[in-house]
């Protein structure tokens, strides 16, 4: 996906980047630099939501996550990651959590 494609992505649906960044978390494929951003926005994050969490846990609250969803979305990602092998194809982890959450969340 180049820029363009992400700015209309994500154009008017500001929860959607929140929730991919988390998946991606889920995994284990949250990159440091994201990290780093979504530590700074914890502050916006907890006033916009009304809570005191991290980032983490006002994604979880705000959605419902439970901690089987987490469980389910790193099996469901070792699974999809599986098939791509053996089909010689390439899951990437950003790919993974646009689908998950697509499927999932909107």
């Amino acid at each position: 996906m180049n820029e363009k494609e992400a700015m209309n992505r994500y154009d008017g649906r500001p929860l959607l980047r929140l929730l991919e960044c988390y998946v991606l978390w889920v995994i284990g494929h949250l990159s440091q630099k994201e990290e780093n951003v979504l530590v700074a926005m914890t502050p916006q994050l907890r006033s916009i939501f009304k809570s005191t969490g991290d980032w983490k846990e006002i994604v979880t609250e705000s959605v419902d996550i439970k901690d089987s969803d987490i469980t389910e979305i790193k099996k469901m990602w070792n699974y999809y990651s599986e098939i791509a092998k053996a089909k010689n194809t390439r899951l990437t982890p950003q790919n993974f959590s646009e689908a998950f959450v697509d499927k999932n969340f909107t």
